[in-house]
This record gives C-alpha cells, structure tokens and sequence, in this order.
C-alpha cells in the first residue's frame, strides 16, 4: 500500500487498497536524517525537527518525501517535499527501517559485558598461570524504534582477554571458569603467565549477540555483534623466593625468617 497527494488536506495519504491513484506520481518517504544501512548523519541529527505526540497519542517520525513519474522508463526518485512529521505511518511500513537501524541501536544498548575474576587475586606470581575468568550473562530490553515496541535479546557469543602486558587472547568463545584453591597455578583455556613483575589492567571485551522482535513478533537475528568491555581488573604480579638453609631458628635465632631478624639479613 503506497502513499497519495491529498490536495484538500494538503498532506499525503494512504491508498485504499484497489484504488486507481489520478496522480501521475508514486511517493515513498524516508526518515530525515537516514543515509542508507543503519548509519544516520550525525550532522542532520542535531537540526532534525522534532515530532511531539498528536492528542491522540500518536508518535510522528521525521520523514522526507520523495516522488517518481509513473510509468515513465529510466526514473528515478527525487525529493518531493519535507522535512516534515509523519504520523500515520502503519508498522508494517517501519519493519525495513527499523531492520536498517537495530544494529545501531543494539550497540548503544547498556549491555554489561561481566566481570573479570582472578585466581589468585589480587596477587599472582610472575612465571604461573593465572586463571582468569569472566561472569557474562544473556539480557534483555525493552526500546521504542519509530514508535514501535521493540525486544531485544543479548547473548554473550566471543571473548578477547587483554592481560595488560601486551598479550591478546581471542576473540574465542571461552569465557573460562573457576578453579579450587587447590589447583590454582594449572594451566586452563583462559590463563595467563606473566612474564614481568607489576601492576597490570586486564580487559574483558564481550562480544554479544541479538534477536529483536517488533510488537511482540517472532524473533529476528541482528546481523552484527555488539562489543562491549567490562571496568579493567587490576593485579599485581610478584616475583617469588626460595632459600635454603641449613639450620632451622632454633639453632640459629638470627637466621633469615627468624622472628625479629630484619628482611634481607
């Protein structure tokens, strides 16, 4: 179903369905500030005029209407008129501007990305592993696309560990998982060995996953992964002694790790 000049309202129409249209063009519009895909121009969007919500409560979008000869062999669209309010627009006519824009807006959704877990923490040891983890779960939101309802679901699909000395892990699908006290220092998917000692900031950088359905339709696959990272973890990294010695402290009291003796004696 297309859109008609009404010159007594002087706005466009809906066509009934079966009407014989007596204007020689076709008109198609497109909200104001799109470029095509799902970008916008950022410059158009601080000047778009605004739509306020009719009394009736129905939201109007800022479209820009373009016209085309009927039946006319090579034509192509041209600007028509706009940029003004449309408020009659069906949901149906927003289902390919809202699949054009959702991968935008799922990566200006708050999406958590987790948080990254250490073992041991907040100290390790340089030349042991380190198992690190993530805690990242599946979310879900409610937005309002073109005055539509739309749902959306993130799942955490990649990881890529950043251990803050240079070394990058991934993307990969691991988000790792906790060991017992007792097997900390084993070498697991997610683990790392420092090389250096110091104070590093590991990053967690989650890629998800998305389904989106318009008013409680089925849901459809967002076409792109979102990125999002979790705060940095700080650890330090030490360096480990071993000594040994002859006698213990009770036949040497001043012996080094003897209660009272000054370190490095």
């Amino acid at each position: 179903m297309g859109y008609v000049w009404d010159a007594a309202a002087n706005d466009f129409i809906r066509q009934s369905p079966g009407a014989v249209p007596s204007d020689p063009n076709n008109y198609k519009y497109e909200l104001q500030c799109h470029i095509g895909g799902g970008d916008f121009d950022s410059v158009c969007l601080r000047s778009q005029i605004e739509c306020p919500d009719r009394a009736d409560g129905e939201v109007g979008i800022p479209v820009i209407w373009y016209s085309m000869p009927r039946g006319v062999p090579g034509a192509v669209w041209a600007i028509h008129s706009g940029p003004t309010c449309l408020y009659d627009a069906q949901p149906e006519d927003l289902l390919p501007r809202i699949a054009a824009a959702i991968q935008r807006q799922f990566e200006s959704l708050p999406i958590n990305a987790g948080a990254v877990v250490a073992q041991p923490s907040p100290h390790t040891l340089r030349g042991a592993e380190t198992n690190f983890y993530a805690n990242a779960s599946e979310q879900q939101f409610d937005v309002t696309m073109f005055g539509q309802k739309v749902h959306v679901v993130a799942t955490p699909a990649q990881y890529t560990w950043n251990y803050g000395d240079g070394t990058v892990f991934g993307p990969q699908p691991s988000m790792g998982g906790p060991l017992p006290q007792e097997r900390w220092g084993e070498k697991t998917r997610t683990s790392h060995i420092y090389a250096q000692t110091g104070d590093f900031r590991v990053v967690l950088t989650t890629s998800f996953q998305g389904t989106y359905s318009v008013n409680g339709g089925p849901p459809l696959p967002i076409p792109g992964q979102g990125q999002f990272s979790a705060p940095p973890q700080g650890i330090s990294v030490w360096r480990s002694i071993t000594r040994n010695y002859a006698d213990d402290c009770n036949a040497n009291p001043q012996g080094q790790g003897c209660p009272g003796v000054p370190a490095g004696r």
